[in-house]
Order: C-alpha cells, then sequence, then structure tokens
C-alpha cells in the first residue's frame, strides 16, 4: 500500500510539473493565477521557517537569547537595507553562527 501511494504521488507530481513546463502544450495561465501563485512560495517558506525561528519545547520563545528569532531580524533588516538577497543570506547565516556561539 505504502508504495502505491508514493508511486501515484510521484505521478502526480510529474505530470503537475509537465503540464506547465512542457512548452509544446497550449497550457497558459492568466495573469491573476499567475498573481496568486505569486504567493505561495512565501507562503510555504513562512509555514516552514515560522516553527524553527519561534518554537522551543514546543512553546513560543520570543526572548533574546533566541539564536533563530536574533538572525531573522537581522536577516529582515538586512534584506530592507540593502536589497541584496546574497548579502543579507550569508550575513544571516554568519550571525546566526556567532548568536548561537555566543548565547
Amino acid at each position: 500500500m505504502m508504495w502505491v501511494i508514493i508511486v501515484g504521488m510521484a505521478l502526480i507530481l510529474f505530470f503537475n510539473r509537465y503540464l506547465f513546463l512542457e512548452p509544446r502544450l497550449p497550457i497558459r495561465l492568466n495573469r491573476g493565477v499567475k498573481e496568486f501563485l505569486g504567493f505561495a512560495v512565501p507562503g510555504m517558506l513562512t509555514a516552514i521557517c515560522g516553527p524553527i525561528i519561534f518554537v522551543k519545547d514546543r512553546a513560543l520563545n520570543l526572548s533574546l537569547d533566541n539564536p533563530y528569532l536574533l538572525a531573522g531580524l537581522c536577516a529582515i533588516g538586512l534584506m530592507i537595507w540593502s536589497r541584496n538577497v546574497l548579502l543579507s543570506v550569508v550575513s544571516s547565516v554568519a550571525l546566526f553562527y556567532l548568536f548561537r556561539g555566543w548565547l
């Protein structure tokens, strides 16, 4: 049963990607759908990163000794200040390791 589910999910994923990436197929998305799909990635990243940043031992951790929170705030600040993705990612990862070793 597990193999049926895995193969079924793989087929669904393949055909889902194939329909939108194959240039010979006449499927075109209108502007509204493209704009709606533009919100999917930030939503998924927020859902994945939110618990990592804010939750520790199944409790909300908003203290200043949370290296994840401090590095996340630094990443937001660097992104607003510099508008450079590479600079903000590299700097915030370096700051995370600094905060983790320091705190």
